[in-house]
């Protein structure tokens, strides 16, 4: 097996060359373990537990026992805050040389998970608003997580790939506010290098800890959702020359003194106009207003440290509406067209929980289950950048994560399968463990089909 491991001309190879540089910094062991756990999510396409895991597959590739992964997630030493800034990295080479210049988008967001029991570090009773137990309230987990969006050609215009790049749980002892800023802050250092960063987040995250982060980072701008009794103000009025201090705002404003404008964009009318908030005093912000009717109607309020002359988005070859639909005379509009991009978190909200059992984990401390739900990150942002980065996959480009990952599962069971037959043909002591291959693919094949 050690052959296949190392073998760059199998899946297994490309496999342990892509995710080494996950573990550069980890000791053997511990790197060991992380791979054959990211293997076997990849070759089973399920995560009921860890145990799942070793029994199922792998099992028949070490000679370790079940407690040595569950020692390496909740003992080790091992981190897993740098997962983050190294899958940013690599989600960076995938973006064609030609569209460097265009923003991408860091989305960060909150999700529960529902727990039964009370054995599980830091679970709590949590209020969902997406809840279908008949209750807006669940016992379990709350993670905060962060996506970038990275754009790649295809076709005719350009797309923005979702790349997930970890989870945090969130304690009672620090707020969600204060776990985003510091996710924020740890994977700006792998994107200094990029021309311009725009964080997106709803209505919960547009609070000032967020906001200043803007201030930061010379390349980082922030458009949010707001609360919409958010105070506002007009912008300071010139100074007459008179005595005394000059105001440093105007007049108090409200959501309904945004006027709309009379064309809609998309299914909303919208307005702008420039202000000033107590979020970050005397700095001015880009607001924006949405509503579905003209007079009156549920209105949204957004602001944007994003300077509408700077941002470089291509509107006519993008795949979203309203930016593909938008003229010259919507320009000061892009930042809230780009808030779209947002929904991409939501999307890998659900592609965790459906299809890599993101809820299923049976780990019990907190570090096990940070560390796992974010091997779970590692292992599907991998089925969306190697297609891109690495030419043994390249065919795939246009299949989904699931699919991808459906295709590479087959072909670890083949190669499998086949070292294992190879191992025992010539040993007749040993054609039980030939029977039990053979009986492995053929169950495996036909749970497959």
């Amino acid at each position: 097996m050690p052959n296949l491991l190392y073998n760059e001309n199998t899946v297994i190879g490309r496999l342990r060359l892509y995710f080494s540089m996950y573990f550069s910094t980890l000791p053997k062991p511990t790197a060991e373990n992380l791979f054959m756990l990211l293997l076997a999510m990849i070759a089973l396409e399920s995560m009921d537990s860890i145990r799942f895991l070793f029994c199922h597959f792998i099992s028949g590739l070490t000679k370790k026992t079940l407690n040595a992964y569950y020692r390496t997630l909740s003992v080790s030493k091992a981190s897993f805050v740098p997962f983050m800034g190294i899958t940013a990295s690599l989600a960076l080479k995938i973006i064609p040389e030609f569209l460097r210049s265009l923003p991408v988008f860091l989305c960060i967001d909150d999700t529960t998970v529902g727990k039964k029991g009370e054995t599980f570090e830091n679970v709590s009773v949590l209020f969902d608003h997406a809840c279908h137990n008949g209750s807006r309230y669940l016992n379990g987990h709350c993670f905060v997580s962060m996506m970038l969006c990275v754009h790649v050609w295809k076709g005719s215009h350009y797309v923005y790939e979702g790349i997930p790049l970890g989870y945090r749980m969130w304690k009672k002892e620090e707020t969600k506010l204060s776990i985003a800023a510091d996710m924020v802050r740890n994977v700006m250092g792998s994107l200094v290098g990029v021309r311009h960063v725009i964080l997106l987040a709803d209505s919960w995250y547009g609070k000032s800890e967020i906001f200043s982060l803007s201030n930061e980072f010379e390349n980082l701008d922030v458009t949010c959702n707001v609360r919409c009794d958010t105070v506002l103000y007009d912008v300071a009025p010139p100074r007459t020359g008179k005595r005394g201090r000059p105001p440093k705002h105007g007049q108090k404003l409200s959501i309904t003194d945004i006027s709309l404008k009379e064309e809609k964009a998309g299914d909303y009318f919208v307005g702008h106009r420039i202000v000033l908030t107590n979020l970050i005093k005397w700095q001015q912000f880009h607001a924006f207003v949405t509503s579905t009717k003209q007079d009156g109607g549920n209105r949204r309020l957004f602001l944007s440290t994003v300077d509408p002359t700077f941002i470089r988005v291509p509107c006519a070859r993008s795949e979203k509406s309203p930016l593909k639909q938008c003229g010259r005379e919507w320009m000061d509009y892009v930042p809230l067209f780009c808030y779209v991009f947002r929904w991409s978190i939501e999307i890998g909200y659900y592609e965790h929980k459906t299809f890599w059992s993101l809820c299923a984990y049976m780990v019990r401390h907190a570090p096990g289950i940070e560390m796992l739900v974010d091997l779970i990150c590692v292992a599907h942002s991998a089925m969306k950048i190697l297609p891109y980065i690495d030419p043994a996959f390249v065919q795939y480009k246009n299949e989904s994560p699931q699919e991808f990952r459906f295709i590479l599962s087959g072909k670890i069971r083949e190669q499998v399968f086949l070292r294992r037959f190879a191992e025992n043909a010539e040993r007749h002591e040993k054609s039980k463990t030939i029977l039990d291959a053979v009986k492995d693919w053929i169950f495996g094949a036909t749970k497959a089909s």
